[in-house]
């Protein structure tokens, strides 16, 4: 490779590298031999102090390209040598940068500026922490000028940009790597915050402001408008910071002075980032007029230019924009504490400037649709955003209503209806601007609507907002419903966005369903007005007229309903909403417009039990939408506990409301609960679940739904489960389950579910060994078909039979989904029916082994069956357990399988990796599921008590499974998360047994946990030097105690081979100090770096000295041996293992990695 140095580089040598770089650059560009002229100037920037060849480049080419590499060459040299550089020399390169960029102010080449100014940026922070403090005010005493406009206008431009670049540079989310620890960033971000953040903010404002009259003044484009867009973009940037030096030392996002402030800004939804830069930026912000000025100048600028229609999308009315809207973002301790006085004041000055961007809002959609561009419109919805993200629905319908005689809420909801008007109009557009304005006034609805607090409390809207909130309600179900029916018409793709699936319509829904809680009073009868006309139109037009556009309009209202009256019932229970438990005062549960709601519906589904309506009305994708709706409702509704938590109800002043909305949620609960209708519609359920299962074959989505949510959501409640195992049409379910054929033909994972709700639903059984006789004649045929069928004796032949592997991979899934819902009340059976297939598994692993589907499926139902008895066996059980799972391992490495052949194709070859994968990461969590037993034991005795040891155990399974796992199977993710973490697990927890695999494996584990070391994944990476720390931790601490501690694989093999902690000492070293690596893991490093000296003293010493031989730099040398000696030495870090001196190592290495690791990179 070619080296340009700039020892004694004379103006020939200069000029002929110029010559050089720019005839590399054409080559690039020529596409004539690329390859040599890249290596051409990675030689540039790899070749050291190029620093005099890169200024003569940037001062004397005329091409753009070689200037721009040679700035390049300026970065990556000094970054690669500042620990090396004198400190004059990187001062010099900072003043280079920035005078060429403000000589060459008027230059053509833009993209060259820039990236001079990005380098300059980057080698001040490089320097931020050593430079004094009037080393840094000196460089921004020569840049104020030119950002004031002393020297014009394009030297103005340059100032702003090079601010904007090192804004960025210093922000976490745009800097740029430097291969230094977090810490080094932090520290920087941290110093410019407080020092100069803001009075980077207040220069460019005065930029601003000082070219505004001109700017409005002038009929023509003018230079002062680049300008005045730099900065206001600078602005937007630097009130987009992540503030964290609040000198208040209050918790961030709260206001605990603003009586209208939003006190919790993390629970919505929306992508709004709030801004809180603290009391000490209220000057610049809030008191200096400063907005006025903005507003102002948008406003000026707009009247102007109002019939071009142009201007609104042009970089300066896009920036002020933009930062009209962030300044909507304000809210903490920026504000005094006068009872949100002044933020109210704040936002109502916003909401004047911003109200005509959007207002009167059938005229702006007008305008939009005839070609104005929609972007300032948009921009007015993200204002409206960002004010209810910091606001309660109180203050933010007042703010209008002082200019206005209407409220905000008001205009957000007529704003909306005109959006959801045009949706109408367009549905059938690619990505309509109206899409993108429904989504951002969803936002804004979720932002009001959202509960306020941990304690579920309701937003209160005004009359007014409720009135609004209702009519916008309305209109979106008639907009659904609209388009819903159209799409029945339609058999292209053009309808897809409609026809979409419940899941991917789930987010927009619930926003509806804020709208509708927030009026539900009104909203909840409308719906059950909605259902039941349209139930009555389809009852009447049978046989008469085509049902379909009424059955979609019938699946969108199911959907609406849904979200309406539920929450989404993942994790835990949900319960009632709180709106509706709050806002009604019926008494009488068969009036409750809950009641009558859901019983329209309920009634509707129960029409699917009688086949001739279910073969005429009731479509696999109508029944999805009535599955899913059961399942969703009966989570919160059906036989619902009678106590509810008072906390999360929203108490009124007025205590006979209270009362009576107290009553009328008793009735509406009872309505539904054990001692009224819910059996009867808990069977209703059950028949349903039925039909779907077996009326409608094939179908996997709706009997995905089925089994998934509707099933599964009937036996998450004990007192549930006490009515559905007495039920008739249960038993008739678990009947089929056992012998209808038809049921054998659901997929895998329908299989699976169905069987873990079917053993649940034991725990409805009061006698405990009832339970366990329920789940013996639920899956014991089964187990006993298994068994008659490896007892066969031509089981080879018949066992390939496609019939027979569909068999035995329908009744393993079903034993896998028994296993996984094994409880310890019915733990004793599914036990017992596990050891009762022991042997058929053995024997079908040995039969299936080129089936790999089956031999993945056997050994899953194994993990499955081991984690969930594990944990109950007593001694006598668990070693015939273990017994089996040894003959497991050894059986799947003798068959051979899991090992490929090298001479497959590469398509099958890259399919057997896929397939041997699944099988070793199975092996593993069957390993993990065994490493439990040591934590987790709820048996009587002890399992050493038996002679068998769990560490023993695993590290066998480890010695028979690690050579099944190479390192190129290591690049799958999940199986290399899986190996490590039991693999770091185990030398936590059992580092003493290592010793005891055989060479081979022990080698193994070594050569893995190295791969692991360098893996890209810092997960990976961090268990790996986890499981260092341990290893040498313990070698440490045994050798301290006179004891043995790794023995012989600690000491090495002589010359020929050094031990393992030598080994991983050296690589950690050379992964700190040369290689790239995430800041997060230094902590991780330090400590496992800290035990690893202290067991290798001497070789570490030997490291050190290499080190230092190496730099031929004398202060540099020093530098580094003295770096090498605070070390182990500064901050008191003694010759221990206790958490005091890790945490003062970590600060060691920290220092360290700052003040070595620049220039040990150059060597």
């Amino acid at each position: 490779m070619q080296v340009f140095s700039d020892g004694g580089a004379d103006l020939t040598q200069l000029q002929s590298t110029m010559h050089t770089i720019e005839l590399a650059c054409s080559s690039i560009q020529m596409h004539v031999n690329p390859a040599a002229a890249e290596a051409t100037l990675l030689s540039l920037s790899q070749s050291p102090q190029p620093y005099k060849i890169c200024k003569y480049i940037l001062e004397n080419s005329q091409l753009a390209n070689a200037r721009f590499q040679a700035a390049s060459a300026i970065r990556d040299a000094a970054m690669r040598e500042w620990g090396s550089l004198p400190p004059e020399d990187k001062r010099n390169l900072i003043r280079f940068c920035l005078c060429f960029v403000m000589q060459h102010a008027s230059s053509p080449e833009g993209y060259v500026q820039a990236k001079v100014s990005s380098v300059a940026a980057q080698l001040m922070k490089r320097g931020w922490l050593d430079f004094a403090a009037a080393e840094k005010e000196a460089f921004f005493y020569e840049v104020n000028p030119a950002i004031i406009g002393i020297h014009g206008v394009d030297v103005q431009f340059i100032g702003i940009n090079f601010l904007e670049s090192l804004v960025s540079e210093f922000s976490p989310s745009t800097s740029t790597a430097m291969g230094l620890p977090r810490e080094f960033h932090e520290q920087c971000r941290t110093l410019l915050e407080l020092d100069y953040l803001k009075t980077f903010y207040s220069w460019v404002r005065d930029a601003a402001l000082g070219v505004t009259n001109r700017i409005i003044e002038s009929d023509a484009e003018i230079p002062e408008v680049k300008v005045c867009t730099a900065a206001l973009r600078l602005m937007l940037q630097i009130l987009s910071w992540d503030f964290r030096n609040d000198t208040t030392g209050m918790k961030t996002g709260i206001n605990v002075f603003s009586a209208g402030v939003r006190p919790d800004s993390e629970s919505k939804r929306s992508e709004c980032i709030l801004v809180q830069p603290g009391p000490a930026w209220h000057d610049v912000l809030i008191s200096s007029g400063h907005i006025g000025w903005l507003l102002g100048l948008y406003g000026a600028l707009r009247q102007k230019f109002s019939r071009d229609g142009y201007w609104i999308d042009c970089p300066i009315a896009v920036s002020a924009r933009k930062l009209i809207v962030q300044f909507c973002t304000l809210t903490g301790t920026i504000f005094p504490s006068d009872n949100g006085q002044m933020q109210e004041h704040h936002l109502l000055q916003l909401l004047s400037g911003i109200l005509a961007w959007m207002d009167p809002p059938d005229a702006v959609s007008q305008a939009i649709e005839n070609g104005k561009s929609e972007s300032e419109m948009l921009d007015g919805c993200r204002a409206l955003l960002a004010m209810a993200s910091v606001t309660t629905p109180i203050l933010f319908d007042q703010l209008l209503k002082s200019i206005r005689p209407f409220g905000t809420l008001t205009l957000l909801s007529t704003l909306m209806c005109e959006v959801v008007k045009v949706l109408m109009t367009n549905f059938t557009e690619d990505e309509p601007w109206s899409w993108v304005a429904r989504d951002i006034l969803l936002d804004t609805w979720t932002a009001l609507l959202v509960p306020m607090d941990s304690t579920g409390g309701i937003p209160l809207l005004p009359p007014e907002g409720k009135h609004a909130a209702a009519n916008l309600f309305a209109l979106i179900v008639e907009s659904e419903l609209k388009v819903a029916s159209a799409t029945a018409a339609y058999d292209d793709d053009d309808a897809s966005y409609l026809q979409a699936s419940i899941s991917a319509m789930d987010e927009r829904l619930s926003s509806y369903a804020l709208i509708a809680r927030a009026a539900v009073d009104i909203t909840i009868p409308l719906l059950t007005g909605f259902f039941a006309e349209r139930f009555a139109r389809l009852n009447q037009g049978r046989g008469i007229s085509d049902p379909t556009e009424t059955l979609e309009e019938l699946y969108s209202l199911l959907l609406i309903c849904g979200h309406v009256l539920a929450d989404e019932g993942e994790g835990e229970t949900p319960l009632v909403p709180n709106a509706i438990q709050t806002h009604f005062t019926v008494t009488e549960a068969e009036m409750h417009p809950v009641v009558a709601l859901s019983s329209s519906i309920i009634r509707f589904a129960e029409q699917s039990l009688d086949p001739e309506m279910r073969a005429s009305i009731f479509s696999p994708r109508l029944m999805e939408a009535v599955v899913w709706f059961l399942g969703r409702w009966s989570h919160t509704y059906l036989m619902s506990p009678k106590e509810t938590k008072d906390s999360n109800y929203s108490f009124s002043h007025n205590y006979e409301h209270q009362h009576q909305s107290l009553l009328s949620r008793k009735a509406m609960l009872s309505f539904f609960g054990e001692h009224n209708q819910g059996k009867a519609v808990l069977d209703i359920m059950v028949r349903i679940s039925v039909t779907t299962l077996m009326s409608y074959p094939g179908e996997n989505d709706l009997q995905g739904l089925t089994c998934h949510q509707l099933l599964h959501s009937l036996v998450r409640r004990k007192n549930i489960c006490l009515h559905l195992v007495s039920l008739d049409s249960w038993r008739n379910l678990a009947n089929a389950f056992s012998n209808e054929k038809s049921l054998f033909l659901l997929n895998s994972a329908n299989q699976h579910s169905l069987a873990q709700t079917l053993v649940l639903s034991a725990s409805g059984i009061r006698n405990s060994e009832a339970s366990n006789q329920y789940i013996r004649g639920l899956m014991g045929p089964m187990a006993t078909y298994l068994v008659d069928l490896s007892n066969k004796n031509d089981l080879k032949s018949i066992a390939q039979q496609p019939d027979i592997i569909l068999s035995v991979s329908c009744l393993f899934e079903r034993l896998r989904g028994a296993a996984s819902a094994a409880e310890p009340r019915t733990q004793r059976a599914i036990y017992e029916i596990g050891i009762s297939v022991m042997n058929p598994v053995l024997l079908l692993i040995e039969v299936y082994k080129h089936e790999s589907a089956v031999v993945y499926l056997l050994l899953k139902f194994v993990v499955n069956w081991v984690d969930g008895q594990i944990s109950y066996l007593e001694a006598q059980e668990t070693v015939i357990v273990i017994d089996f799972c040894m003959r497991l391992l050894q059986l799947y490495s003798s068959q051979n399988i899991g090992k490929i052949s090298l001479s497959l194709s590469s398509s099958l070859l890259s399919e057997a990796k896929t397939e041997q994968y699944k099988d070793l990461r199975a092996l593993l969590q069957l390993l993990s599921s065994l490493c439990s037993k040591d934590l987790v034991d709820f048996s009587s005795d002890s399992i050493d008590a038996q002679g068998t040891n769990i560490s023993q155990v695993v590290y066998l399974g480890l010695h028979i499974v690690t050579p099944l796992i190479s390192l190129e199977l290591l690049k799958y993710p999940k199986l290399c998360h899986d190996y490590f973490s039991l693999l770091s697990h185990m030398l936590e927890v059992y580092p003493e047994t290592l010793a005891q695999l055989n060479g081979e494996a022990f080698g193994h584990v070594l050569g893995t946990l190295d791969f692991g070391l360098h893996h890209q994944d810092p997960e990976v990476v961090n268990m790996c030097l986890g499981a260092l720390k341990a290893l040498s931790a313990y070698h440490y601490r045994e050798m301290a105690a006179g004891k043995q501690g790794l023995g012989s694989h600690a000491a090495g093999n002589g010359k020929l081979q050094e031990g393992i902690l030598s080994r991983f000492l050296r690589s950690l070293l050379q992964l700190l100090l040369f290689e790239d690596y995430s800041p997060d893991l230094v902590g991780a490093a330090a400590d496992a770096l800290l035990p690893l000296i202290l067991c290798e003293q001497g070789l570490y010493q030997r490291l050190g000295n290499e080190l230092i031989e190496r730099q031929v730099n004398p202060t540099l040398k020093s530098r580094l041996m003295n770096a090498l000696q605070s070390l182990t030495t500064a901050n008191h870090v003694s010759y221990t293992l206790d958490r005091v001196n890790y945490q003062r190592f970590r600060k060691n290495l920290n220092n360290f990695l700052i003040e070595v690791r620049g220039f040990l990179r150059t060597m």
